[in-house]
């Protein structure tokens, strides 16, 4: 029998919650206009939340009524986010040939990093899912701030023109 309507219940605030979370990292993607933006962001990490709720799901409902045949490993789910993410991620870096760069290695980052704060809230780790995100707006945010500002300060090395990697 399936998990009562409290659970889905549940597992469905979960995913709002990750929603809002990843969003907020979106918003900033957004403002920037990279590659995965606010929508983006927000269906990763709601769907890395919503596997693992319902993988927890049916790991209580097998815990109810054993089956031999079903088992559940929740770090199968985990691994199956992240397979997910790296494909999307995978497509929002480009290399640009002439200029001799690659973008959108940040970007990628942020999608894996909202999988894994959907899977935080999958888990019910709610509180440190918050402090992660905020952690990563702060990488995103107040460290590009600092790189800026860096590289208009007199004293400061001549930054180079084209950011990136060096492709040989």
């Amino acid at each position: 029998m399936p998990s009562g309507f409290a659970d889905q219940w549940n597992v469905l605030l979960e995913v709002l919650y990750a929603m809002a979370l990843a969003g907020s990292i979106g918003v900033e993607r957004e403002i920037k206009n990279r590659p995965a933006g606010f929508r983006t962001h927000m269906l990763v990490g709601g769907a890395a939340a919503f596997l693992v709720g319902i993988g927890s799901l049916v790991m209580a409902e097998s815990m109810r009524e054993p089956s031999p045949i079903l088992t559940v490993d929740p770090f199968r789910l985990v691994e199956a986010v992240i397979a997910g993410v790296s494909f999307i991620g995978a497509g929002t870096i480009f290399a640009q040939r002439g200029a001799g760069t690659v973008m959108g290695i940040t970007t990628a980052a942020s999608l894996l990093m909202v999988a894994v704060i959907g899977v935080a809230v999958g888990f019910d780790y709610d509180l440190l899912a918050f402090l992660i995100t905020a952690a990563t707006l702060s990488v995103l945010v107040l460290l590009a701030w600092i790189e800026r500002l860096s590289r208009r300060s007199p004293t400061a090395p001549a930054a180079p023109a084209a950011t990136g990697f060096r492709l040989s």
